[in-house]
Parts: C-alpha cells; structure tokens; sequence
C-alpha cells in the first residue's frame, strides 16, 4: 500500500497539473458535430486552447461568453444565451459542451437554471444537446474535468430502449485522459476483431488524429455522433477503461442496468490478457489468432530485453490514471519506481506496490527525482531532465517538443512491445554513453 503525501508549499512553482476546463474541452473534442463553449473571460478560452493547440498540433474548436467586468457583476446569464444562439446560427453544431470556470463558479453562477430558462425560452433548440460540466480551475484537474464531461455526456444524452432494441452486439467503451488518439484507435481494431460493435466515448481517435477535412468547419468532423450517443443506453456491456471512468459506468448502470467492467491498465502482458479474455466471454468468440502472435512476440520482447530494466530507478510525474497504468508496466519488468508525484488524490492510487505518492508539482519532482535512471512527464520536465541531466520519456499532456505524439500508441500487445522499445532505448542509449 502507497503512502499518499501531500506538498505543504502554499504555491505551485512549476505546475503539474491542468484545469479541469482542459480535461472537459477534451473529452467533448471526441464527439461529432461538438462546440465547446467555456463560460467565462476569453483569457480562460485561450490558455485551455493554447495547450490543446500545443499539444495535437491541430486546429481546436472552441468558443467562449467573454465574460467582461460588467457582466460578471450583472450575471451570466444573457451571455450564455447570447453565445447559444450565435454559435447555432453560425457553426451549427450538433453537440454543445457547456463548461464553467472559476470566474463564475466564484461569483455562484446558476448554471443549471441558465439552460433550462434558455430551452423554455427559445423551444426551437430542443433537438440540441446541450451538455453542462462544472470545471472550475480552482479545484481538479485535467482528469477530472474529462471525467466530469463523460458523466454529464451520459447522464443527459443516452435514451432509454426496449429489451427489443438491444443489440446483442454492440458495447459501450468509456476511455479515460490517459489514452492517446492512437490508443483508441487500436483499442476499437481489438473489439471490433471479436465481432462487437463499439461505441467509444469519447472517440479521440476520429477528430484528434491529425488528419485533413474534405472541407473546413468549425465543429468536430469526426468522433462519436448523436444517434451513437443515444443509443447506449441499447448496448449490451460497459468497458470502463481508467479507474476514473467508474464513475461514467456507474450511472450507466443505474440508468439502463448495463453491467460493467473496468480496467485500470490495457499496457503490459497481464492487463491486456485480462481485457481478451473479457472480450472473447461477451462476444463468445475465440481470442483471434494475429493476437496471439502479437502475445508470443511481446512475450519474446520481454524475455530478451528484461536485463535493460531490472533494479534501473525510475521517477514519473503523471495524472493518476497514467501513472497507475505507466508504474504497473514498469513494475512488470523489474523497474524499481524511485519517486511517484500526481496531481489529486485518487482512491486507486493507494493501492499501487511502491512506498509512497506525493500530490505535487514539477518542483517537488525534480527534488525527489534526484539519483533516477529515467524521468516521465510531460513537455515541461525537459529543463529538470537536462538539471539532473537524467533522460526523460515524454508521457501525458502537453508534449509540445515531440511529433506525432498523437498517434503513439501504448495499449494492446503491439503497444506495450512499442513501449518497452522507446523506454529500453532509453537505457540502452545511456548504458553506452557510461561505456565510451
């Protein structure tokens, strides 16, 4: 059992964590036809934008109230309608994801009241979804906010179905933060490969993949769309994939009686033989047979390649689902972990085999990371990488000084092989500089 500790710094010199804002923005981003609209200063919009922008290297939809002085002591109210309707007439979109931020989770907002007033008000926008989260900054992070937008998603969007409607075939897979667009893409080549008929929520893979439109627009072109949001409620299991998905799972279940599993990790031979094997009892069909290749050759991969990372210290600074899933890979082969530092206490956390966890920022990282044989976070542990001058595999968001990080991808057999390979690499690149 992890001993969970938390900084006492009153301040956060280097930041780890993201706003909630950016989590949800996120989450909504893998729906079809989305328009985030963030409720508050166009200050808020831009840096939840800039990060994005950053890190997929894409255009990012998103649209803001532009909260001023005035209106935040008057109320929001106009304001949210006012953009309502403006990005209806404009961008028409399909989805709207509705986040508040701290400046008017602060001032006591009634969002709730806001949207309901505004459909009484214009019943012409009953056919359109409107999604409410409340992110505020000053509370939470990246993961919760994605977490927050997925529970809001299917508390509100899916519709109920007669037995007669089910379909016998078709699953619901809730992906955390914690996976790439490239994750999910592989992720829905596994399920599909056993006959089922995935619906991912939310499917990054289809709007996030760096590809080019056939014509340009202003809401998400690809992703998971409204009718496929309305009938999972017809789908016959859940897959929560990231212990912080429980929660979309959970309301699934009370809502429509659809049980559900979750997994915490699909990278390593373990996690991704479990996620198989739970695949071939729903669809009843055999594990296909290019899989088990795919295993035999991780298997051979593990087995030549173990002594590069047996008793090597490693320290990881990552959100609570990826670290959980990076540790329990690194864990598997031998890696000792010399320190652990995340943004928020999370209940899984605790149960991770490593002495202890610090909820923190890069500043405490890089005090605790001293003696490590490899660093992983995000872009902004480059400078501590080069102080310590420790090598440092780039993990999370964002990852601005890497191409491509979109399509990485770590799940699956052929995923943890490709990770065992960037990280042994690593070693083996430093193992030869201590030789010459």
């Amino acid at each position: 059992m992890a001993i969970i500790s938390v900084t006492s710094t009153s301040v956060a010199v280097n930041p780890l964590k993201q706003s909630q804002t950016v989590g949800a923005v996120l989450a909504f981003l893998g729906l079809k036809g989305m328009m985030p609209l963030l409720h508050g200063s166009q200050g808020c919009t831009a840096l939840t934008k800039a990060v994005l922008v950053q890190h997929f290297r894409q255009a990012i939809p998103l649209s803001s109230t532009a909260m001023t002085e005035v209106a935040t002591i008057l109320g929001g109210e106009e304001r949210v309608e006012q953009a309502i309707l403006t990005l209806v007439q404009r961008s028409k979109p399909e989805i709207i994801g509705l986040c508040s931020t701290g400046l008017v989770e602060t001032r006591g907002d009634d969002m709730g009241r806001f949207v309901k007033e505004i459909r009484y008000r214009h019943p012409e926008l009953d056919y359109l979804p409107i999604v409410l989260v409340s992110t505020p900054d000053f509370k939470g992070t990246l993961q919760d906010g994605f977490a927050g937008a997925v529970e809001s998603i299917v508390r509100e969007i899916p519709q109920k179905s007669s037995k007669q409607d089910a379909c016998p075939t078709q699953i619901t897979i809730l992906a955390s933060s914690a996976f790439t667009p490239g994750d999910v893409r592989e992720i829905k080549e596994i399920v599909t490969s056993f006959g089922l008929v995935p619906i991912v929520l939310p499917d990054l893979s289809g709007s996030l993949n760096g590809h080019i439109e056939d014509s340009s627009s202003a809401i998400t072109a690809n992703g998971t769309n409204a009718a496929q949001l309305r009938s999972i409620g017809s789908s016959v299991f859940t897959l929560a994939l990231g212990d912080s998905m429980r929660g979309g799972a959970q309301i699934l279940e009370q809502r429509f009686n659809i049980p559900y599993e979750v997994f915490s990790e699909l990278t390593g031979l373990t996690a991704v033989d479990k996620f198989l094997q739970a695949l071939a009892d729903i669809s009843g069909i055999r594990v296909p047979e290019k899989y088990r290749r795919q295993r035999r050759q991780l298997q051979h991969v593990m087995l030549e390649n173990h002594f590069y990372f047996g008793c090597k210290r490693v320290s990881l600074a990552l959100e609570p689902d990826l670290l959980w899933s990076t540790v329990s890979f690194l864990r598997s082969l031998g890696v000792e972990i010399h320190a652990a530092v995340t943004t928020t206490r999370f209940p899984l956390l605790e149960k991770l085999p490593i002495k202890s966890i610090t909820i923190g920022d890069l500043e405490d990282f890089e005090q605790l990371a001293v003696g490590s044989d490899l660093l992983i976070t995000n872009s902004h542990g480059a400078a501590i990488a080069q102080r310590l001058k420790i090598p440092l595999y780039r993990q999370g968001i964002p990852i601005f000084d890497r191409l491509d990080h979109g399509h990485l991808t770590k799940v699956g057999y052929r995923g943890t092989m490709q990770l065992l390979f960037d990280i042994g690499n690593l070693f083996l690149e430093q193992e030869i500089k201590v030789k010459h």
